[in-house]
């Protein structure tokens, strides 16, 4: 019988005693940390202690209409980059992981191997749609999803910004209106406001995602041409949108003749190992365009991204090739002998697993050192934390407090076209846990407190 204080067994013997994988050891004691029956301590484990009085609250869904915006220009963001430079900074904004996570010896020793085999590995260009390898290798984890994907319906791209972009661009043109989440990644709304296209912005549920009836409203007013999602693993609410809201999605979208743009970059990452269905899985009239990439499970240098564009193949296949003429030739490589040879699912394993841990580090230190009233979301994947402040604060004002201390946030206006979110910020769990991410928490917890609007 264990008693409060005492520590419970790691996570491999837990495994061992029950017969249960690693990863359902930890998603078991995630489900009891969550319920205040177990803490996570940096490097040591995890131990009992008394249950919360409650749990921690999640952030609360704001409900308003569809609006048109249009998207300022925000020197925030610029700061945000700089920032992101700064080898002093702790980043909580950029959302990466952390390089210690990612495979680098065993890619490299691919790059040795292509570079030693193959001397001219980048003397021609892989004109669109790309390698033939890595294409292959997309095709087969594609279908185990959507089945029926080949490798000729894979186009190549310089990341899943790059995908979204093509893809907007093959169903829509400049004036027309594009359905987005709210909140949703702000290189989205940029990327949409560059082309001249009008952003109209969806309430959008942390849990059950984008508000269908308002969508359908949206559509009619605005004339939606196309809508932009990201079901899986949301950045920044977290969510895994179930599988009947994606269908309910795709069949709301087929009949008003609506594209769908779906992001699903980090769709390798939900947390119980389980690689969710996409909206494309339930498209039955081929109007949902798949972007993805490598660039959140293994090192982001690569740019190696992908699109899978149905009907719209042949013209995201032209946009590439005029926008950029081809994709890094010796990054598809490398990722390509990476996924060939099984290393990348045996990666994907452990990364699961180090991710949900700082994740939930994180959550519990926001629990502690945060304001009262503070809500946290409970991410199904990825390593992000969306954070409702209590409703005066600031977040604008604590971005700039936490720069002064080299500590990097997301302030939640960066989220949407307007000035809303204005309470809430994103934290990155993408770096491993440390006294010294614990105490840069602790600091950002007091400058919550005193950054009042």
């Amino acid at each position: 019988m264990l008693r409060a204080g005492d520590r419970a067994p790691s996570l491999r013997e837990l495994s061992r005693q029950q017969r249960v994988s690693v990863t359902t050891a930890l998603q078991s004691y995630m489900w009891l940390e969550n319920r205040g029956y177990l803490e996570a301590r940096a490097r040591s484990g995890f131990f009992v202690r008394q249950p919360f009085a409650s749990e921690i609250p999640e952030p609360q869904f704001e409900v308003s209409s569809a609006r048109e915006r249009s998207l300022g220009v925000d020197d925030i963001m610029q700061d945000v980059f700089s920032a992101a430079n700064d080898p002093a900074a702790i980043g909580f904004g950029a959302g990466c992981a952390s390089p210690d996570l990612f495979p680098s010896r065993r890619l490299n020793l691919n790059l040795r191997r292509i570079i030693h085999r193959d001397p001219l590995h980048s003397s021609r260009y892989d004109f669109p749609p790309g390698s033939e390898q890595l294409r292959r290798q997309i095709a087969r984890r594609a279908s185990d999803i959507e089945p029926g994907v080949s490798l000729r319906d894979v186009v190549i791209t310089d990341g899943a910004l790059e995908a979204v972009s093509l893809g907007l661009r093959a169903v829509a043109r400049p004036g027309d209106a594009i359905a987005v989440e709210s909140p949703t990644y702000f290189g989205i709304l940029a990327n949409i406001a560059s082309m001249g296209m009008k952003i109209i912005e969806i309430p959008t549920h942390p849990q059950e995602g984008m508000d269908l009836n308002e969508l359908e409203r949206a559509i009619r007013k605005h004339r939606i041409k196309a809508c932009v999602t990201m079901p899986n693993c949301h950045n920044p609410l977290g969510y895994v949108l179930p599988d009947k809201h994606k269908r309910a999605l795709a069949d709301l979208t087929g009949r008003a003749n609506v594209a769908v743009i779906e992001d699903d970059v980090y769709g390798d990452l939900a947390s119980d190992g389980t690689r969710p269905r996409t909206v494309k899985s339930f498209d039955k009239k081929g109007l949902v365009i798949l972007c993805s990439s490598f660039s959140k499970t293994l090192p982001p240098g690569f740019r190696v991204g992908w699109i899978i564009a149905g009907r719209f193949r042949a013209e995201v296949e032209r946009l590439k090739f005029v926008t950029t003429v081809a994709s890094n030739s010796l990054g598809q490589r490398v990722v390509a002998d990476f996924l060939e040879s099984g290393g990348y699912d045996r990666h994907l394993k452990r990364l699961r697993t180090a991710i949900a841990l700082q994740v939930e580090n994180v959550r519990q230190a926001i629990a502690r050192y945060f304001p009262a009233g503070t809500r946290i979301s409970r991410p199904a994947g990825g390593h992000l934390l969306w954070v409702e402040l209590p409703p005066k604060t600031d977040s604008l004002k604590l971005y700039q407090a936490a720069l002064a201390e080299h500590i990097t946030i997301l302030p939640g206006p960066v989220f949407c076209c307007g000035n809303r979110y204005r309470n809430y910020i994103r934290i990155n769990c993408g770096h491993k846990w440390s006294e010294v991410y614990e105490r840069a928490l602790l600091k950002l917890g007091r400058l919550a407190s005193e950054a009042r609007a």
